[in-house]
């Protein structure tokens, strides 16, 4: 593994340090509407710079950057503490899953308003009885003439309430297979038919949601790929999903890290700094350790895929390592910070406006979001590992 940079990739790192330094996107709102105007904003910026979507085609909006300058372009978004761009969904899946597999009409369509920030989606994967078995989907989408109608509920679908387009997957032969009979369409979220209702998590955001669809039409046009052959599209999208987006939060996590190590120098326990107390350093030094594991992980993957390959099974190692590590991490604010970790940010006593406990509990969903741990873990035993599936 080669860790160093061209000349040219350096120069594309400081093209974007630049630009990031004189262009910070002010202070995200706390409000979920606001927070969402903002990020559009923000993510329109950054494409008017040729920032957005920079490892995309030339001809769809990008720039053509080779997967390492994506790397520095998420680098150095984190070291400027910069938010994640608001449409993740369509950047991270929906616009590489139509580069490969949309129609050219689709592309023009579809990919810069994804890219601009004018069109937001969201994912409508997960069922309230196919989350982990996602396979065992019941939503149906029955074709009649040119449209599809389509019936049937989806859950955890982040910012749904927000979101223009839904890559959705239905049952469109429910008498084969159950990987076999499933369509990968678009749906456009304010046809007639489609309800959405959000659900409150634990840390109080409200960025998740349930959604019913009830007699929606979508037209044909509107399939990805061939009719039954979604299964296969919807592989590529979570393998996607699980190495990009990882890697992404595994810099966020690390920016994260930095914060704690910052803020336990200066908590004080038995009149002394926490950082002299052995166990704490052993638990920080334990954080650090996993951090740096999850960095070299996934640039081992990156290799991997810079030598020909593609996003695979391996970056369930990334996602399944990731989502557990952070969980620790933030277990270890907590003990640290003592009681005052139970106060959130409109307590006056509040350690860091009571982001550690709002941290933690968002982390508590990680192990199960875009794939449960227990699935990751049967990911990597047959995929992997090669050993024999489970009985």
């Amino acid at each position: 593994m080669d860790l160093s940079y061209s000349a040219a990739e350096e120069r594309f790192r400081a093209e974007l340090r630049a630009w990031l330094a004189t262009n910070s996107p002010g202070p995200e709102p706390k409000r979920l509407d606001e927070w969402v105007a903002h990020g559009k904003a923000w993510q329109r910026r950054l494409y008017e710079a040729g920032w957005c979507g920079i490892h995309w085609p030339v001809a769809y909006g990008g720039r053509g950057a080779s997967l390492i300058e994506q790397i520095i372009f998420q680098e150095e978004m984190a070291r400027a503490r910069a938010p994640l761009l608001i449409n993740l969904a369509g950047l991270t899946m929906g616009g590489p899953v139509l580069i490969a597999h949309g129609t050219e009409a689709q592309k023009r369509r579809y990919l810069r308003p994804i890219l601009t920030a004018e069109e937001i989606w969201c994912q409508g994967f997960s069922e309230p009885n196919a989350g982990s078995d996602l396979a065992a989907l019941r939503t149906r989408a029955v074709l009649h003439g040119d449209e599809f109608v389509v019936t049937g509920q989806k859950v955890w679908t982040s910012f749904a309430r927000y979101a223009d387009w839904c890559m959705l997957l239905v049952r469109t032969d429910p008498d084969v297979a159950k990987h076999r009979g499933i369509t990968f369409l678009l749906v456009d979220m304010h046809s007639p038919g489609v309800t959405v209702r959000p659900l409150q998590q634990i840390n109080g955001d409200e960025d998740f949601n349930e959604v019913f669809f009830e007699d929606v039409r979508v037209p044909r046009a509107n399939a990805i790929g061939a009719i039954n052959g979604g299964w296969e599209i919807a592989i590529t999208t979570l393998m996607h999903e699980r190495q990009t987006l990882t890697f992404s939060r595994q810099l966020q996590s690390s920016v994260a890290l930095s914060d704690l190590l910052t803020t336990a120098r200066r908590l004080e326990r038995n009149g002394q700094p926490v950082t002299r107390d052995p166990l704490a350093r052993q638990r920080l030094a334990a954080a650090y350790i996993d951090s740096q594991a999850m960095k070299y992980t996934a640039l081992r993957n990156l290799t991997r895929v810079l030598r020909g390959g593609v996003p695979g099974p391996e970056g369930s190692i990334e996602k399944l390592f990731w989502s557990e590590m952070y969980q620790r991490m933030l277990e270890t604010a907590l003990e640290l910070l003592g009681p005052y970790s139970q106060l959130l940010g409109d307590s006056p006593q509040a350690v860091d406006d009571g982001k550690w406990l709002h941290l933690f509990l968002y982390s508590r969903g990680r192990t199960i979001a875009a794939g449960s741990s227990e699935i990751q873990r049967n990911i990597v035993a047959e995929r992997v590992l090669a050993l024999p599936r489970a009985r």
